[in-house]
């Protein structure tokens, strides 16, 4: 099985699913990994004391860490928060940064809005991208097309990890000089 996190990680840089999977290695935890892992249990703790007006919603059931799993799709993952209202599913994601949330976050939402519809037998119409340090809620809605890519997404990884083959490097290569897989490149 493959996971949610997976997803995005591919979508940022292909490689680092090549050295997750292909290529096993013990990889050093960056500042922006362990700043951003204190930031997420922190949010983790205050969370439960916040209403639910900085997701634009005005009641709902929170559920925290929620783990969910399809065999169908071969995914797993654990959710930062699900709302719940009435029979009404609404994923919310949690990221640390002060940056809109790009696609590769939106992929990953829309991954686990395709496990909660495996799992509760429902169809989620959006999802939530919270920007912990902005306090910025974007709503994203799940239209047929992500839900494609997302699947799309997870063959690609498929291919990527059964073919055993480094991909090329990516074209931002300033986003390299922050990643745990840096040293492993040689080629960036």
């Amino acid at each position: 099985m493959i996971t949610v996190t997976d997803i995005k990680q591919y979508m940022y840089c292909k490689r680092i699913i090549y050295f997750t999977y292909c290529m096993p290695i013990i990889r050093k935890k960056t500042y922006k990994m362990k700043y951003g892992k204190r930031e997420h249990d922190r949010n983790d703790r205050l969370e439960p004391k916040r209403t639910l007006k900085r997701y634009g919603l005005e009641a709902g059931e929170k559920r925290y860490g929620v783990e969910l799993i399809s065999k169908r799709l071969g995914l797993r993952g654990k959710m930062d928060l699900l709302i719940v209202q009435e029979k009404k599913y609404i994923p919310v994601e949690l990221k640390y940064s002060t940056r809109d949330p790009g696609l590769h976050h939106k992929y990953q939402l829309s991954a686990y809005c395709l496990l909660v519809e495996d799992q509760y037998k429902t169809r989620v119409r959006k999802g939530i991208i919270h920007l912990i340090p902005r306090k910025d809620t974007f709503e994203v809605e799940i239209t047929a097309n992500l839900r494609r890519k997302v699947k799309d997404i997870i063959k690609g990884i498929r291919e990527l990890i059964d073919s055993e083959e480094l991909p090329p490097p990516v074209k931002e290569q300033g986003k390299c000089k922050d990643c745990e897989y840096y040293n492993f490149c040689g080629d960036v």
